[in-house]
């Protein structure tokens, strides 16, 4: 009578060392190797490039940073360094030296590279927004890419020589409602970057360590500063409009930046893509990935006009476009039962809806705030896997009051990225 010989302790151990699933997977023999942890683009940083409109210089060159983070270990932290400062709303915007940031036991300070700068600094510097800030003096700056220099004494999550991410949300008490719920954003003592902390214009900064977005290795820190705020904003916003692939989404403001961000989302994302704005971002638009276009100044009802394009309007609508009207009218063309989500902020801004249509056609119209934690790890996934580029200007720091006046003039295409260091 044949026996059957049972695998001992000696001979699985034996085998973990040749088989891709230990011993365990050595017994179950025929199943699938399990696929790698990381995307393969995050080993390839030559298919990670966002596309630059100033040409690539060594400090954008991934391999630089990889040697910068090495030679951080033994980097002397200096007492001063240079930030961009303003002492009234609105007041002259000062590049001078300001002491470098001390941290808490739960910080890291990042030594920033280089910082995107958004229409919320503008808005911020203006004294626009009616949330209370710091006193001033402010530094401003929210899309801060760099390398830890520095770990409090109880940070667990982030080591010196990390590559790391400054966000608008600076840090959150996890201890709220909110915050227990996984929104941080809205958390109750919310700390703000820029707002109610001194943001990334500055050459170090400092945040709380659990708020910091841990930056892939291979990503360039110039490409990847825009998506800390405006890529995680809209990627946000096409998860809570419950568009699922295959539908379709309309964008309002599409070519703008944070429209160019989430067109390419939302079609890495599986969606159909219609994108409103002037005849002008067509070609741009479509460039991106849109599949549908529409010029809401060349036509006399633009209600019909997309109701007829997407077959009884879209499955949702974000909102990016700093227009009342826009997004009044988003809540119109909306498909039944479908969702209307509000991102941009136009200042002392009022909507009205038609509450009988609302009720009777079960539209859900919401604002979006920046994302959470889990939502900046995926958004950066995305691009590092390539699906989301964005043309960026690498700019000094000392052309910040610069760009403040092109922002208000809307002479700005793509993203500006602030070199810090220059």
């Amino acid at each position: 009578m044949a026996t059957t010989r049972l695998p001992t302790l000696r001979s699985i151990f034996s085998a973990n060392q040749r088989s891709p699933w230990g011993g365990a997977g050595r017994l179950l023999g025929g199943l699938p190797r399990p696929a790698p942890l990381l995307p393969r683009a995050y080993k390839s940083p030559r298919r990670l490039r966002g596309l630059s409109t100033t040409p690539q210089v060594s400090l954008n060159d991934p391999r630089f940073h990889r040697v910068q983070a090495q030679s951080i270990m033994t980097e002397q932290i200096p007492a001063t360094q240079r930030a961009a400062v303003f002492d009234e709303f609105g007041g002259k915007l000062d590049i001078r030296e300001i002491p470098v940031p001390e941290i808490g036991a739960d910080d890291i300070l990042v030594k920033v590279i280089y910082s995107g700068v958004c229409h919320t600094d503008l808005h911020v510097w203006l004294g626009d927004f009616p949330l209370k800030t710091k006193p001033p003096p402010i530094v401003g700056g929210h899309e801060g890419a760099g390398v830890v220099v520095k770990v409090g004494s109880n940070v667990s999550n982030f080591k010196i020589g990390d590559r790391a991410g400054i966000k608008w949300v600076n840090g959150s008490c996890l201890c709220c409602e909110q915050c227990k719920r996984g929104f941080e954003p809205n958390c109750d003592n919310v700390v703000l970057s820029g707002f109610t902390r001194d943001g990334s214009f500055q050459q170090y900064a400092a945040v709380k360590a659990t708020e910091a977005a841990l930056i892939p290795e291979g990503v360039d820190l110039a490409n990847v500063a825009p998506i800390l705020c405006a890529g995680v904003t809209v990627y946000k916003a096409l998860k809570e409009s419950n568009v699922h692939a295959g539908e379709t989404i309309a964008i309002t403001g599409a070519g703008g930046g944070l429209g160019s961000l989430c067109i390419q989302y939302a079609k890495a994302m599986g969606m159909i893509v219609l994108a409103i704005d002037a005849g002008n971002k067509e070609e741009h638009c479509r460039s991106l990935g849109a599949d549908l276009f529409i010029d809401p100044f060349k036509t006399d009802d633009l209600v019909s006009a997309v109701q007829l394009l997407t077959e009884g309007g879209p499955h949702g609508v974000i909102n990016v476009a700093t227009a009342a009207k826009a997004m009044e009218e988003s809540a119109k063309y909306v498909r039944t039962r479908g969702t209307v989500v509000l991102v941009a902020l136009p200042r002392d801004a009022k909507i009205s809806l038609d509450v009988f249509f609302t009720v009777i056609r079960t539209i859900t119209v919401k604002g979006s705030y920046v994302g959470t934690r889990q939502d900046t790890d995926e958004a950066l996934k995305f691009f590092a896997r390539g699906q989301v580029k964005i043309p960026t200007e690498v700019a000094p720091l000392s052309e910040l009051p610069a760009i403040y006046e092109r922002m208000q003039k809307y002479q700005i295409n793509g993203r500006v990225v602030l070199d810090l260091w220059k």
